[in-house]
């Protein structure tokens, strides 16, 4: 059975990203988190994640849409 919520390592890992750069996504309110235990330690629930995920993929597409990746002209 796979944990609810995973450490900020744990979604780097699974992110391919730094540490610091999740923790940056969680303390800007771009993946929501949240702070537990007396230290205050943050963890992502895996259904945020996944969502945070889809949003992603989404907002990609509307990019590439927008975007259209056209030929260079002679030069």
């Amino acid at each position: 059975m796979e944990a609810r919520f995973l450490l900020l390592s744990d979604v780097a890992a699974e992110l391919n990203v730094s540490d610091s750069q999740v923790y940056h996504m969680v303390r800007s309110g771009e993946l929501p988190a949240i702070k537990i235990g007396g230290r205050g330690q943050w963890r992502v629930e895996r259904a945020r994640l996944e969502e945070y995920i889809q949003a992603k993929y989404a907002e990609t597409a509307a990019w590439v849409r927008d975007n259209p990746l056209t030929e260079r002209e002679a030069e």
